[in-house]
């Protein structure tokens, strides 16, 4: 029988803090009922004899789908800097994020 986890508004709330998320009470009250209900099944799979189950990567059988990794040549500078805003050929031109101190 799988058992039931209740997941706490305590519990959600310091999840949310972690991960710097503000919720509203009504919020962390539904993530706390998604956060049981999801923790009761994966419990419930846990029941499961998987003894005799080969370990897998995929559910269905794949094989290597990717073309094979060769060197391509890339596109002319020209193509590359067309749909950029600012260009200094053959640079992208960008604003300054870093100032003084920054430590870059």
């Amino acid at each position: 029988m799988a058992m039931s986890h209740r997941i706490t508004d305590a519990e959600v709330r310091h999840v949310a803090q972690l991960a710097r998320l503000k919720l509203t009470d009504d919020q962390v009250h539904h993530h706390a009922q998604q956060l049981s209900a999801i923790l009761t099944y994966v419990s419930k799979l846990n029941e499961l004899d998987v003894s005799n189950v080969e370990p897998m990567a995929h559910a269905v059988d794949m094989s290597n789908v990717l073309r094979p990794d060769e060197p391509q040549p890339g596109l002319p500078n020209d193509a590359v800097l067309a749909n950029a805003p600012d260009a200094e050929p053959p640079f992208f031109k960008v604003i300054k994020v870093l100032g003084e101190g920054s430590g870059a």
